[in-house]
């Protein structure tokens, strides 16, 4: 069973639908019990670090999400936000975070070269895979994707598997800590790749 976590932020509904596409059910849902059955969680984000993490906290979340990925090991997919919220803190505010992985996330801060570059990083880009792990089997040539975001992730050890992006500069645009995923892009609004991410991760 799939559960997409419902913590008052995030594109629930499109996340769901982009997995009917592919023929996977799934359930959107806040309450602990179907948590505690889930096989795979999806945690999605939108917005700002420490609105996600008070969410959490107000939906009484951490205590079950921590069994499930830190204790019961299942897969676990941060999509934007949320895997943002898997590191220790970010400079957008002053809230720790789920510290499920050891780094921070960072405002992107552009040289004279790369000033112009507007804040947020918005629309398509491509990623390059620099460490192969079952996310990015079979994706499809072109391996591009929809991105927003103001912030990226920076770790401080080398994940199982990861790919970056360039804007401005190199920064990592997924990664794979163990039973841990995490992807800076949005997979339910980038079409066909988007699709094949999901796939790869309903199929772990």
């Amino acid at each position: 069973m799939v559960v997409i976590v419902d913590y008052g932020i995030g594109n629930l509904g499109s996340i769901q639908n982009m997995l009917k596409r592919i023929g996977v059910e799934s359930i959107i849902s806040s309450e602990l019990k179907v948590i505690d059955f889930a096989e795979k969680l999806i945690i999605p984000g939108i917005g700002a670090f420490d609105n996600g993490m008070r969410k959490l906290n107000e939906y009484e979340l951490l205590p079950i999400l921590e069994k499930k990925a830190i204790k019961d090991k299942i897969p676990v997919l941060g999509i934007c936000l949320g895997m943002q919220l898997f590191t220790e803190s970010s400079e957008e505010g002053i809230s720790s975070g789920l510290g499920w992985v050891k780094g921070k996330t960072v405002k992107f801060k552009f040289d004279s070269e790369n000033n112009k570059l507007k804040i947020p990083q918005m629309g398509w880009n491509t990623i390059e895979i620099k460490k192969q792990g079952k996310l990015l089997d079979d994706l499809p040539d072109e391996k591009k994707f929809y991105f927003v975001h103001s912030f990226h992730v920076k770790t401080e050890i080398e994940p199982d598997s990861y790919c970056t992006t360039n804007y401005g500069y190199e920064f990592t645009s997924m990664f794979q800590y163990g039973n841990l995923y995490g992807v800076q892009f949005h997979p339910e609004k980038s079409h066909k790749y988007g699709m094949k991410l999901l796939k790869n991760f309903v199929e772990l």
